[in-house]
């Protein structure tokens, strides 16, 4: 994987104490740690909903010590600004393209020699979405990683680790068992979330 902004020594400290600061000011609370066992992990990333998203996942990120990896749309890297988001930790995406991500992704974890957590959004938009992708689940299995439960609480101003999620292989209770855990969030454009 790419070198990115949370392997960059002194700019990962600073920018650290830097979230720190903006999410007390901001009355903001991050929850949770990264277990053991979890250094390689797929994380989803729930409710996502606005832009927002991504400066409030990156600054919890930071406080937490992540080496966090995040997939986005294709357009989010079009220059000048793909050196930045991919620094950022970002992951382009080809949505439009049947080019076969899953299979990438469990390469990547696989092959990467230290701390890797790629963040996966199961709802693939802000927009409105009643169907989660399950692309993050076919990933950690094929990957033989755990998933973690990560989230954004705009509704309560908390962000962080929620519980470990083992894969058991029956997708279709699994997915009923991680939607539960996110029912109770509310994204921050909290009409266009639905973890049901």
């Amino acid at each position: 994987m790419h070198r990115t902004i949370f392997s960059t020594p002194i700019v990962n400290t600073v920018l650290r104490a830097l979230s720190i600061g903006i999410l007390k000011l901001a009355g903001w609370k991050v929850e949770g740690r990264l277990p053991p066992g979890a250094e390689k992990s797929v994380f989803i990333a729930a409710p996502h909903t606005s832009n927002w998203d991504l400066p409030y996942t990156l600054m919890v990120a930071f406080v937490l010590r992540l080496d966090l990896y995040w997939m986005g749309k294709e357009d989010l890297f079009k220059p000048p600004f793909r050196g930045l988001m991919m620094w950022l930790g970002g992951l382009p995406v080809h949505r439009e393209k049947s080019n076969n991500l899953v299979a990438a992704s469990v390469a990547a974890i696989k092959a990467a020699s230290g701390r890797l957590q790629l963040t996966v959004a199961p709802e693939g938009s802000r927009s409105k979405a009643h169907c989660w992708k399950t692309g993050f689940y076919h990933i950690a299995v094929g990957a033989q990683v755990p998933i973690v439960m990560a989230f954004l609480d705009y509704g309560q101003k908390r962000g962080g680790l929620g519980p470990v999620f083992q894969p058991t292989g029956d997708i279709d209770a699994d997915m009923i068992t991680i939607k539960a855990f996110y029912a109770p969030f509310k994204g921050k454009n909290a009409d266009q979330f639905h973890a049901d």
